[in-house]
C-alpha cells in the first residue's frame, strides 16, 4: 500500500522530485522576502528617527503600519 503510493506506478520519482523542488523554492523565496522586508523596515525606522519629534509623532498618529514598525524597531534599538 505505502509502496504503491510512493512509486505511483513508476512516476513517483518525478512526482516527489517536483514536489520537493517546489517546496524548497517556496521556502527559499519566503526567507528571501522576509529578509528584504526586515531590511526595508530597518531603513524606514532609521528615516523616521531622523524626523523631528513633532513630525514623527504626527506621522505615527496617521499611520498604523508606521506605528507598528516604529514600536518594533524602537524595542530593538
Amino acid at each position: 500500500m505505502i509502496k504503491d503510493i510512493l512509486t505511483m506506478n513508476g512516476y513517483g520519482f518525478y512526482v516527489w522530485l517536483s514536489f520537493a523542488i517546489t517546496f524548497f523554492s517556496c521556502i527559499f523565496y519566503y526567507v528571501k522576502t522576509y529578509k528584504e522586508l526586515k531590511k526595508y523596515e530597518k531603513e524606514f525606522a532609521k528615516e523616521l528617527m531622523e524626523l523631528s519629534a513633532i513630525n514623527r509623532q504626527k506621522y505615527l498618529d496617521n499611520s498604523k503600519v508606521a506605528n507598528q514598525i516604529f514600536l518594533s524597531k524602537s524595542k530593538t534599538i
